[in-house]
């Protein structure tokens, strides 16, 4: 989770005599095993810099990165003093790919130093694979229906407001998903909106869900939509199920295995959104909760990546993504600087179904940048807590939501941590 210990750092010193001026090399370094990116930052002594540097020549040292196998990987001169490789994201002019052990090269160009050399100090960081906390928008809609942004565009916007993931959830067509754009550092869902009078669903990790066409006149003919896209592998949440607009109709509530109980800013439809999602968990349903921003176009009170889901998976990749939110290791919050939660019981954290032990309490990790109240919610009602540790009744459920302090708006909600239940 973006720990210390997923880091590690080697620090580089290389001597570059005045004779080597106007040469190219190669300064060798050991990769280890397991790592997803790679950042070198350098440093050196600059007399002049910026355009003074072109009218007094001193020290300008250029740098570039080959891999394992010695493959070209890009160059940035010396325009940028920071340059990073990785497996899904990279620094521009630099490929992105899967990193591989063994020794690797700094490409180094001499092109000015001065007569006493200079000293240039490499420091390389890697980032180890291991879970992280990852933010994504999982209801945004393109041109490809009624938004205002293409993919590419909604992808730029992402990679602005800090997300490392979206799903383009368009109405009832999937077009787009065949064709989904490359942009560094953010991770493209598939998704459909399935958009019906009764209701709307996402349909997520399959590009083309739908059989020969989305239509449903009955219930019978709904559930045959569901049963094609589940098995595709499709992963299903209902959306904003108590919106006053297109509330959810249908009346089968096994049609689908998430819930989005937060769409678009915080208001009454999510509040009674957050009630139905409870009131399902009460009777012994397993249902992750995300949120989505169903984000249209800018200017409208529906903003871009609010709220955002925070996801924590082993990697940034689609499926380890829906992955772990359909197992619940995931919580909703207004924006990435929002609340971050995380439960843990014991071994289990969210999403996760735990033994009840009356010596065991709940931890509830909640950070965030101004004070806050928490309450927490189970099966017996609801009440604040002020402890990280928190005992608690024997319950089917456990949960919380993260208010600003004084406050009366949720800021985010956490996903349930289950107990099991004796078989009658």
């Amino acid at each position: 989770m973006n720990g210390a210990e997923l880091q590690s750092v080697l620090t580089i010193g290389y001597f570059i005599e005045k004779e080597r001026e106007g040469q190219y090399f190669t300064i060798p370094f050991d990769v280890p095993e397991n790592v997803i990116k790679i950042t070198v930052s350098y440093d050196y002594h600059r007399p002049t810099k910026g355009v003074f540097s072109d009218l007094k020549p001193s020290n300008c040292i250029d740098i570039g990165l080959s891999d394992e196998t010695g493959k070209f990987l890009g160059w940035s001169g010396s325009a940028h003093s920071e340059i990073s490789v990785g497996e899904f994201t990279s620094s521009d002019g630099y490929l992105t790919q899967k990193i591989r052990p063994g020794r690797w090269g700094i490409l180094a160009g001499a092109y000015h130093v001065q007569d006493k050399g200079v000293s240039v100090t490499y420091n390389i960081r890697f980032e180890f694979a291991g879970e992280r906390l990852f933010f994504g928008d999982l209801h945004i809609h393109t041109r490809a229906s009624d938004g205002v942004f293409d993919a590419s565009e909604i992808g730029g916007l992402a990679k602005k407001s800090g997300l490392d993931f979206v799903a383009l959830a368009n109405h009832n067509n999937y077009a787009e998903n065949l064709h989904l754009p490359s942009v560094n550092g953010v991770t493209f869902i598939p998704a459909v909106e399935w958009t019906h009078y009764n209701g709307h669903m996402n349909f997520f990790g399959v590009p083309a869900p739908f059989g020969d066409s989305f239509i449903a006149n009955s219930k019978e003919e709904m559930n045959a939509v569901i049963s094609h896209a589940r098995s595709l592998g499709a992963v299903i949440s209902v959306n904003h199920p108590r919106c006053s607009f297109c509330p959810y109709l249908w009346g089968d509530d096994d049609a689908f295995e998430m819930v989005e109980i937060w769409n678009g800013p915080m208001r009454p439809t999510n509040i009674r959104g957050i009630d139905f999602w409870t009131a399902l968990l009460k009777t012994g349903r397993k249902l992750p909760a995300v949120g989505g921003s169903d984000f249209h176009k800018p200017g409208f009170p529906v903003k871009f990546a609010n709220p955002v889901t925070g996801v924590y998976a082993p990697d940034q990749s689609a499926g380890s993504l829906l992955g772990s939110i359909r197992q619940g290791h995931c919580f909703v919050s207004e924006s990435v600087n929002g609340p971050r939660i995380l439960l843990k019981y014991g071994g289990s954290r969210m999403g996760d179904t735990a033994a009840y032990d009356s010596g065991t309490g709940l931890e509830v990790d909640v950070r965030s940048d101004y004070p806050v109240k928490t309450v927490l919610v189970t099966d017996r009602g609801e009440r604040e807590i002020k402890e990280n540790a928190v005992k608690i009744e024997k319950t089917k459920f456990a949960y919380v939501k993260v208010y600003r302090k004084n406050g009366r708006k949720i800021r985010a909600v956490s996903n349930p941590i289950y107990f099991e239940q004796e078989e009658k």
